[in-house]
């Protein structure tokens, strides 16, 4: 058995029992969740809390679709500015609405824009995060999307927080405080003054909102839209899912929310020692979907004379692996690195993670890390490879008389198998072993696939050469001669010169591995090379680089064995004589 018949059919398996997970797990327990949902109460809360409402996704005023600059320059603003951010504070609001990533760029070149994550209110992206008050006394005047906020000092930078005001003109102040870290962390006071003359009970909420559906590359292939850590659990809420079966509402301590892209996130952390209610939510506004995710901390009660103030945090930025576990050992945030989409095999693509992202730090370069790990899987397999290789060698060696066999009772396919079988046991070859060290490589490769296709550091990575982002695939093209015909070919016929040397290392590892008897099956092996060639070629390049050099170091690995399997017949031969 030949060790692609044995690769083909380890991935065949391994697609089969994903599916089957599916299908007899996942759906069964979604469609649970979603009963338990219909039958359980809107509202979890006692009656005057359920009064309280947040402003839900249509609240903001219909402003059309302004261009982003006309956006920003329509009110005022007060800056955010710390190394890795640059943006602002809308003042009509309060709103955290403007947000500009200085790490990172649209494509691999430095020249090109800078990733804009938060958009203005107004605009066909508008994203954006709030906090505010809500009440059950309706007669309250409270700070809302359309208050005017004063300046009252300093600004949104690390070490440094900007304070708004504003006085409600009944005897109510409320203030903001603003601040950030040198990374992706926002810290929002609310503070509540009271100079009337009764006592005020008032509920401190956080929103984020976001105008349109995005394209997204699908739930079973990575998760996009709204997402939260609730009582402990992840919940990843598809966006058609809260179109489809409306609001979804839960209560927890501790924990997160928000929205993810493939590489972004904006997520609220309220005070984790205080029980939220936390809602997902969307609403239809003049035919334009809008999504928001928002927590209901408890009620405060300010006494006259008194104040109260409350904090909670947002975080706005690039979803770094080691950045969010510091978040989640610094602030006791659950679970927030599940906010990476690591898929299945969390328990080995987040080591696998690390192990990369080790060795990017010694190496400098994700292309040469990821020639080490292969190194370093290979040396570790390289007892039950060469196992599996002198297994498939003694299989090549049986061939003739399994021939012989097939010719002898070609009308009599079960005496066929029958003798086969004892002539595998007369000599001892066990004909699966070739699959073991394959089947170990599929659960590798799959979690190498989700590194390099979720983790932003591994983003507009580049190698050598043409490869200048490893989670993209190879850019040059066979079909225009690598760039030489003026032609773009479409999508199916893109192979790029990675995938054509991986393509030839798999035809080469094959013809030194048994062939089939069987004639047609042997033509069918044959087509694997070309098959997996154009299958790979739309892979990201990082993981046709794994497998090529994978290939490669195993062809090096069966010459060497058949090398010595080569000596040892030879002392053999010599001690017989």
């Amino acid at each position: 058995m030949s060790e692609q018949r044995n690769l083909v059919l380890a991935i065949a398996l391994s697609v089969a029992i994903i599916l089957a997970f599916e299908y007899f797990y996942e759906i069964p327990r979604r469609q649970r969740l979603a009963q338990q949902q219909a039958q359980q109460p809107v509202a979890t809360q006692t009656a005057p809390q359920e009064e309280a409402r947040v402003p839900g996704p249509g609240a903001m005023p219909d402003l059309g679709e302004q261009l982003p600059e006309t956006a920003l320059r329509s009110v005022p603003r007060a800056p955010v500015d710390n190394p890795r951010v640059s943006g602002s504070v809308d003042l009509v609001g309060a709103r955290i609405d403007d947000l500009v990533l200085d790490d990172y760029h649209v494509e691999p070149d430095s020249a090109s824009p800078r990733i804009r994550l938060l958009h203005p209110a107004g605009t066909a992206r508008a994203y954006f995060a709030e906090f505010g008050w809500t009440a059950t006394d309706r007669e309250l005047k409270l700070p809302g999307p359309d208050t005017p906020w004063q300046v009252v000092s300093g600004k949104v930078a690390p070490g440094e927080t900007l304070v708004l005001r504003w006085d409600n003109g009944e005897g109510v102040v409320f203030e903001q405080r603003i601040g950030i870290d040198s990374d992706y962390m926002f810290t929002v006071e609310r503070r509540v003054i009271n100079n009337t003359d009764r006592p005020l009970t008032l509920y401190p909420y956080g929103l984020v909102s976001r105008r349109g559906t995005p394209q997204t590359l699908g739930y079973y292939i990575l998760h996009e839209g709204p997402i939260g850590v609730v009582e402990g659990r992840l919940h990843e809420i598809d966006y058609t899912d809260l179109v489809e079966d409306g609001p979804q509402r839960y209560e927890t301590t501790g924990g997160w929310l928000g929205i993810t892209d493939k590489y972004w996130l904006v997520a609220l952390v309220p005070d984790q020692r205080e029980k939220v209610t936390v809602t997902f939510r969307h609403v239809d506004r003049n035919g334009t979907p809008v999504y928001q995710t928002d927590f209901v901390r408890p009620a405060v009660t300010v006494q006259p004379g008194g104040e109260a103030a409350v904090t909670d945090r947002v975080f706005a930025g690039a979803k770094e692996v080691e950045l969010l576990d510091r978040y989640e050992a610094e602030l006791g945030i659950p679970l927030f690195d599940r906010a990476v989409d690591f898929g299945w095999f969390y328990f080995l693509t987040k080591p696998i993670f690390y192990m990369l992202h080790y060795l990017y730090k010694w190496t400098g370069n994700y292309g040469v890390a990821i020639l080490i790990m292969t190194l370093l899987v290979r040396l570790a397999m390289f007892p039950l490879a060469n196992k599996s290789f002198r297994a498939m060698n003694r299989m090549k060696q049986l061939q003739p008389e399994m021939m012989r066999i097939r010719e002898l009772y070609e009308n009599d396919r079960e005496r066929i198998n029958r003798e086969l079988m004892e002539l595998y046991r007369r000599e001892k070859v066990n004909p699966a072993a070739g699959c073991l060290p394959i089947v170990i490589q599929i659960p590798i490769f799959f979690a190498l696939y989700k590194v390099l296709f979720v983790s932003i550091e591994m983003r507009h990575a580049p190698f050598f050469g043409w490869i200048r982002d490893l989670s993209a695939p190879d850019p040059t093209n066979l079909f225009n001669l690598f760039g030489l015909l003026p032609w773009d070919p479409p999508g199916f016929l893109h192979v790029g010169a990675l995938p054509l040397v991986m393509g030839f290392t798999m035809w080469l590892q094959q013809k030194l591995n048994p062939q089939p008897a069987d004639p047609v099956q042997a033509k069918l092996m044959n087509l694997l090379p070309v098959m997996f060639t154009f299958l790979f070629a739309q892979f990201p390049a990082g993981l046709v680089l794994y497998w090529t050099w994978s290939n490669i170091l195993a062809i090096a690995q069966q010459w060497f064995l058949h090398r010595q399997m080569e000596r040892e017949e030879a002392a053999k031969a010599g001690r017989a004589g």
